[in-house]
């Protein structure tokens, strides 16, 4: 898919998240990422891929749940 927007997965991921109306604030130290990770507004991606991304859910936590987290 990134390569079919000629654009990096980190934009694509990003990009999805705008779409879905998700609130990402990608963090990095590089300077060319951080100009890359805010390009995402000359694209768009379609109803197709988003459902695409969409199907990959598998719901698995990768880290604690927030909702039962001991602090």
């Amino acid at each position: 898919m990134a390569r079919k927007y000629n654009k990096s997965t980190a934009q694509i991921i990003l990009r999805w998240d705008l779409q879905n109306g998700v609130v990402t604030i990608p963090k990095s130290t590089k300077e060319h990422r951080i100009v890359e990770n805010s390009m995402l507004f000359d694209f768009e991606l379609t109803k197709e891929d988003m459902e695409q991304i969409n199907n990959l859910n598998q719901n698995h936590r990768v880290g604690p749940d927030p909702d039962n987290f001991d602090f």
